[in-house]
């Protein structure tokens, strides 16, 4: 049955629910009753609309996870919110460590490629970060996380079409405050935590984080006897804040990441001819013969400074730098010790953004207005290696971006129960983009790539270019809102998404012509109703919303083998304004508190992604053609669904959270073409964590297990089939079964 482990997570979800009131009841015939507090739901504040209110009486749905929330789950790094968020995507990318992949209600972006525009927003701090590269966040010193679905643009300063992650880190605050943490767990996990904030006067305090996270790999390169799949990296964060006075507040804050972690190599799913090309037991395992050196540092600089003018206006201004690097080093698509299908690369870029707000309250209007400027410049070089036939072909190039924009939302309350609120955006975006691509006799790095050899002969040049483009667009937003009680408001929104247009990094403009032209925008409107509510005891809260999106232009990056007139094969990409989807869908959210001792928490989504018009480019014609039939949304599995509870009783001079959780998703498709062999089945995810703290609060121990069952899984993949590539179709999995245990110490 297809949706067995759907009916498996469901199950848990109504379980829970049933199972409860019959604990809470246990607990209150054992113990006294707690106090009122603590049998409410904590109340969690969002700035989803960039000022402070509660998840009710926000127009947008959105999914707040707390900093407890994320302790109780022994959530990791980013990625833990596609196990606790409906209708998301959020992981580590294929062949990567730190690049990230994220998709909301089926709108995203799977190629990482330089130049590219993400399709969900990240912000730390409300600092945009415009690049993938090193965006798996650990999770550490944070307050909370929020995830946006939609299109989000009147209110951030950069428009993203498919919705927004923002990363809120805790302020420093008054009172001094130190937490240290060690972790040992299996496959040699050794990680170390610190965080302090310390005020040195009344109006100025300091604090910063540091994180080093070190595990052995999961799988063994056979070839070369590194460990794959391992982890070696290291992050800090530093920051001072200054509050000068009543009405002012400033916040200095710069971050730094390397990650050091070997070249991740994927498993072959079919044997080729060459050697050691056989399909291997273990999952983790590789023969790859790329190399294994790999080095990503990303870091940056922000300035946030806060003018309270009187009592209704607020002036904000968010000032940051930042850039990457990625050192040279080399992607094994064909995970063999040939390079039948090998990619040396490097990649960097910087950016710097400026965004000033105004915001208003009063008595029945709120909103902000506000100004945004981006300036980002990105680089990089790939040689595509095709052992096999005895050939290289280098590519090389940069995008400069320079994005203006004005936005404004605001909201006026009607009467006591009903809000109207209106924003619009207006964006204007410049691109440059140059790309050089060229065909060389023999096997190696080419010219093109910093350090590769010299002395190669060059045999065509594919593409030699450089253009620019300007899109601009108004986007509206709409939504209605009303309060039936004082427990239950529902609204309905419209609102219009927008991603500008860019040029195709790797295009072949020998095969393709059209590519020195680039890709245009794509657009998305998008129709929302939500109700959300909770007991007036505060013990029930919940959040529900269906959406309707008509997709435009919507920009497909395809890669396909072609044989040009020479008689060489080419590995050839076309970044297609594929053309109209329909995306329809809904989610629920609640939470409850039994008792003092037991919470529980769901989640539930669905989603109907499909294409209307698929025009794309024919290989086998060199004419377009509509493939809406045969083409699928990635990243998109149908159903998704997550449960927890969280028992909290005492223990030995303190008390203890255990927090059992699972998680479902449907089957998966990595690609827009299906693929039987790497294509994903629907799979569900068991975790448990459970803390002791003692009473005073210094101390804690945690022990934590994700993956409980070892479920194999695929995340990603490379499908590069035929003999000159070797019959390339690789993949990589999440990770398997983990256990790990925690001391900390807080003062």
């Amino acid at each position: 049955m297809k949706h067995a482990p759907l009916s498996v997570a469901i199950g848990l979800v109504l379980g829970a629910a049933m199972l409860a009131p019959a604990s809470a009841q246990t607990a209150a015939a054992k113990t006294e009753a707690g106090s009122e507090e603590a049998q409410q739901l904590d109340l969690v504040v969002v700035t989803a609309r960039r000022r402070e209110e509660t998840l009710k009486e926000v127009p947008v749905a959105v999914s707040a996870l707390s900093s407890v929330q994320l302790e109780n789950t022994g959530a990791k790094d980013i990625t833990a919110l596609q196990e606790q968020t409906p209708n998301a995507t959020v992981q580590v990318a294929r062949g990567s460590s730190s690049t990230l992949i994220s998709f909301i209600r089926g709108v995203g972006q799977q190629d990482p490629l330089w130049g590219f525009e993400p399709g969900v927003g990240l912000y730390v701090d409300d600092v945009y970060i415009a690049r993938p590269q090193g965006a798996v966040l650990d999770v550490y010193d944070v307050e909370r996380i929020e995830v946006l679905r939609g299109p989000q643009g009147t209110l951030y300063g950069r428009n993203t079409i498919g919705g927004a992650i923002k990363y809120v880190s805790k302020k420093l605050g008054s009172t001094p405050r130190f937490e240290g943490k060690l972790t040992v767990g299996n496959y040699g996990q050794r990680d170390a935590r610190g965080t302090f904030a310390l005020p040195v006067s009344d109006i100025f305090s300091i604090g910063g984080s540091i994180a080093s996270y070190d595990r052995d790999g999961f799988g063994k390169n056979l070839f070369t006897g590194a460990e794959n799949y391992n982890r070696d990296s290291l992050a800090y964060r530093l920051s001072a804040e200054l509050i000068p006075s009543d009405n002012t507040f400033f916040r200095l804050a710069f971050d730094r990441m390397t990650d050091d972690t070997n070249q991740r190599a994927g498993r072959r799913l079919l044997s080729g001819a060459t050697p050691h090309s056989e399909v291997l037991p273990g999952i983790y395992d590789t023969w790859a013969g790329g190399g294994d050196k790999n080095k990503v540092v990303t870091e940056g600089l922000s300035l946030q400074a806060e003018w309270y003018i009187n009592d209704f206006w607020t002036l904000r201004s968010i000032t940051a730098h930042r850039k990457g690097d990625t050192d040279p080093a080399v992607i094994d698509f064909d995970s063999t010790p040939q390079p039948s299908l090998d990619i040396p690369s490097y990649y960097k870029d910087k950016q710097t953004s400026q965004e000033l707000q105004l915001q208003f309250t009063g008595d029945r209007v709120q909103g902000v207005f506000g100004g945004y400027y981006l300036d980002a410049d990105a680089e990089g070089a790939f040689d595509t290696v095709l052992g096999l036939a005895g050939i290289s072909i280098g590519t090389g190039g940069n995008v400069q971006t320079r994005s203006n924009a004005l936005f404004g939302d605001f909201s006026y309350d009607i009467n006591d129960k009903t809000r109207v609120s209106v924003g619009a955006r207006y964006s204007q975006d410049k691109r440059e983009g140059t790309v050089l691509r060229k065909t060389f006799l023999g096997v190696g790095s080419t010219p093109v790539m910093p350090g590769g050899n010299p002395n190669m002969i060059a045999l065509a040049t594919n593409t030699d270019y450089s253009n620019s483009r300007d899109d601009s667009s108004f986007t509206p937003r709409v939504s209605l809102s009303r309060d039936f009680n004082d427990q239950l408001t529902g609204y309905v929104s419209y609102s219009q998404g927008f991603k500008s247009g860019g040029f195709d990094m790797r295009g072949d403009a020998t095969l393709y012509p059209g590519t020195v032209n680039g890709y245009k925008p794509e657009k998305v409107n998008s129709y929302e109703i939500g109700l959300k509510g909770g007991s007036s005891d505060g013990r029930f809260t919940f959040s529900s919303a269906m959406f309707y999106s008509d997709y435009k232009d919507q920009q497909v990056t395809i890669q396909a083998v072609v044989v040009n007139a020479a008689g060489q094969p080419n590995v050839a990409s076309f970044v297609d304004n594929a053309g109209k989807s329909t995306i329809w869908g809904g989610e629920f959210e609640a939470a409850a508190v039994f008792s003092d001792r037991f919470r529980a928490f769901m989640g539930l989504g669905y989603i109907n992604a499909s294409f209307d018009e698929y025009m794309s480019f024919d290989v086998t014609t060199g004419g377009v053609k509509d493939f809406s039939d045969a083409r699928v949304f990635q990243n998109t599995p149908e159903w998704t669904a997550n449960v927890g509870v969280t028992w909290t009783l005492p223990l030995a001079s303190g008390s203890v959270k255990i927090t059992p959780t699972a998680s479902f998703r449907d089957d998966t498709h990595m690609f827009e073409v299906p693929n039987a062999l790497l294509d994903q089945k629907a799979y569900t995810l068991y975790n448990l964590n459970a803390e002791w703290t003692s009473d005073s609060g210094h101390w804690s121990v945690g022990v934590s297990g994700h993956n409980l069952f070892g479920k194999d899984y695929r995340i990603g993949g490379y499908v590069f089939p035929g003999a000159v590539f070797d019959n390339t179709v690789t993949a990589f999995y999440g990770p398997p079964r983990t256990y790990a245990a925690t001391l900390t110490y807080r003062y």
